[in-house]
């Protein structure tokens, strides 16, 4: 039988590739459509406020280096980190919906918390998956133009950026891959549990992933999205590159649980990744911006809350940040 033609990668079949689509090995599958419908329509979402301002907005230095590490939550999961001389951003959007479309879909209701103007040099982006809250290509080409970033993104994705700018310089790869970067910096590809799509015939054709930031001042852990999994990723990603001075992991949109679940972990499994990854500080972000699921935004803060005092974990080592805060990242334990 003819193999089903995949538009954005081909190769063999892997731990994570079935030939066809990607998938999350004894994992579960996203949710189908029947599934989806019962949720839209089954009620219960909680209304956010149509504007829910930060009173905060950054103008980064132009670089940071010796061994200090500076972040910036931009929103949702937005972040400027620097560090090394270089500067990354994680899953960058400017626009103001998360969406195909310009005239529906969610709608963000803060402003970035850096203006596009008063970005620093960008040499990096992270590209955890092709979901449009994190995979926006309007705000890619204006970064395009302005700065020219290396995009690393797993497989496939190359083919969704190429397709609308040939020009983009992008370094793909499946989990396990690396990349080396200047600065005695390398960045490597992880799992995550997850999933992928734009439309509605592209479902897993593209991978997801993880990223680790190896760096002369600590390690950084950027996760765009995932489900808790049995914390079997964060273990393994410990037990590989021995703790981070940085984790950076989503709490938010993770209601209903019986739908979100396997895609989306809740703030109380986000508490435990971040001990179980060996995240010396977490910057929480996937809240507060876009409404994506049922939840408030009032929900995920008194549920982070609640998460830390039950399992012993500070704010001042899990944050959550409002957008255009900044958290200089202290360096707690020597690194080599």
């Amino acid at each position: 039988m003819a193999r089903k033609w995949n538009p954005y990668y081909s190769g063999p079949e892997s731990e994570n590739f079935d030939g066809q689509r990607f998938f999350n090995p004894q994992g579960q599958k996203p949710g189908n459509l029947r599934a989806l419908l019962k949720w839209q329509f089954g009620g219960g979402k909680k209304k956010w406020p149509a504007s829910y301002p930060s009173p905060h907005s950054d103008t980064p230095p132009a670089r940071v280096v010796g061994s200090d590490m500076r972040a910036c939550f931009v929103g949702h999961a937005t972040m400027l980190v620097q560090t090394a001389g270089l500067n990354f951003l994680t899953d960058p959007v400017w626009s103001t919906r998360a969406s195909p479309v310009r005239f529906a879909g969610p709608k963000r209701v803060n402003a970035p918390g850096i203006t596009f103007e008063n970005l620093p040099p960008i040499d990096v982006v992270l590209l955890s998956h092709n979901h449009y809250d994190h995979l926006d290509l309007v705000t890619l080409s204006r970064l395009k133009a302005a700065h020219d970033p290396l995009i690393i993104t797993p497989l496939g994705n190359d083919r969704i950026l190429h397709k609308h700018d040939p020009s983009f310089r992008i370094s793909v790869g499946d989990w396990g891959d690396e990349v080396k970067l200047e600065n005695n910096v390398s960045v490597s590809f992880e799992p995550a549990h997850h999933w992928s799509a734009r439309g509605m015939g592209d479902r897993s054709k593209a991978l997801w992933a993880a990223f680790v930031v190896s760096t002369p001042n600590g390690k950084i852990y950027h996760i765009g999205d995932t489900g808790f999994h049995g914390a079997k990723n964060f273990k393994t990603v410990r037990e590989k590159h021995g703790g981070f001075r940085l984790a950076l992991i989503p709490f938010g949109a993770y209601e209903p649980r019986w739908f979100m679940k396997g895609q989306h972990q809740n703030p109380d499994e986000a508490v435990q990744c971040h001990k179980i990854c060996g995240a010396e500080n977490t910057l929480g972000h996937h809240w507060g911006t876009f409404q994506l699921t049922d939840e408030s935004i009032e929900d995920q803060l008194e549920a982070l809350a609640i998460a830390r005092q039950a399992h012993g974990v500070s704010d001042q080592v899990f944050r959550a940040l409002q957008p255009g805060q900044v958290w200089n990242v202290p360096l707690t334990e020597e690194k080599p």
